[in-house]
């Protein structure tokens, strides 16, 4: 067993920062909201610390589940960074979904400190967190990952070293540009079953077992057609996630017709109040038009 922190306890990072004291590791954990890292020992067990340098002493891997790239920047090499408080030869492990600039940059910071850092964002949601099944995509040293990989086995069910720095993040771009355009064809034939007088819980129940099959249509098909938009991942985040995807394609070339098309549908959501709606809303504005 180790002995690890956890910095930023949102709906994602609670969950797992819970399922590592189930698996017997040691955890010290750190949020900006110092009342959910009181409440998370309250829940846990453990010990919560007042600044990310402080959570990271003594740890032998620091995990991070934060917002962007700049919360990123504040946690790890701020004044009261972890890595100020993190000794050689540790790891950090970072499952925030930001840029892969930032990774490669925080990678180069820590080697100098002779840190190792691992960008290794999810998939699988808040749901895949509670029930410790996530997909952990990573960028690093083969080294680093398979020392943590045991340890982040606690809250996944599969997790992979893709290549170098930047490259979990590069995947979890990959991972969100499938998802767009996934959830906005379910949304279209949805609507278009409703449209026709279809009943499109027999429509879903017939075709899913057959090439349409995925997990949106297994997952948020029953919700979308309730019109019920609280089960997960919420629109704000997604956006977040693909501008991210975006700013990166026109770095590197891409061509994302799709994905920026249903970036500007998730913007007409905003727009109809559903900030926070979850990443299946795309259903509202055809059935609003």
């Amino acid at each position: 067993m180790s002995k690890v922190a956890f910095i930023g306890l949102g709906v994602m990072g609670y969950p797992m920062a819970g399922h590592l004291k189930k698996a017997g590791h040691e955890v010290i954990v750190y949020n900006r909201t110092g009342a959910k890292a009181e409440a998370w020992v309250k829940a846990h067990g453990g010990a919560s610390a007042a600044t990310p340098k402080a959570a990271a002493a003594g740890a032998e891997i620091v995990f991070a589940c934060v917002g962007n790239d700049d919360d990123l920047r504040e946690v790890t090499t701020g004044p009261d960074g972890a890595f100020n408080g993190m000794g050689k030869g540790t790891i950090f492990v970072d499952h925030t979904t930001a840029s892969a600039a930032v990774a490669r940059e925080l990678y180069g910071e820590a080697k100098g400190r002779e840190i190792a850092f691992i960008d290794a964002p999810v998939s699988g949601g808040q749901a895949g967190a509670e029930n410790g099944v996530l997909t952990v995509m990573a960028g690093g040293d083969e080294d680093a990952f398979a020392t943590a990989r045991p340890v982040i086995d606690a809250f996944a069910r599969m997790a992979k070293l893709i290549g170098p720095s930047g490259a979990g993040q590069l995947t979890k771009m990959v991972n969100q540009i499938c998802i767009a355009g996934l959830v906005e064809g379910l949304a279209e034939g949805l609507h278009f079953a409703e449209q026709a007088g279809l009943d499109a819980e027999a429509v879903i129940e017939t075709i899913s077992k057959g090439a349409a099959q995925s997990w949106q249509m297994e997952n948020r098909y029953k919700t979308m057609i309730e019109g019920k938009f609280d089960f997960g991942f919420a629109v704000d985040w997604m956006r977040k996630d693909l501008s991210i995807c975006l700013d990166e394609a026109r770095r590197n070339g891409s061509h994302l017709p799709v994905t920026a098309l249903v970036d500007q549908f998730y913007s007409e959501v905003q727009a109809m109040g559903g900030k926070r709606w979850d990443t299946s809303s795309l259903i509202a504005r055809l059935n609003k038009a």
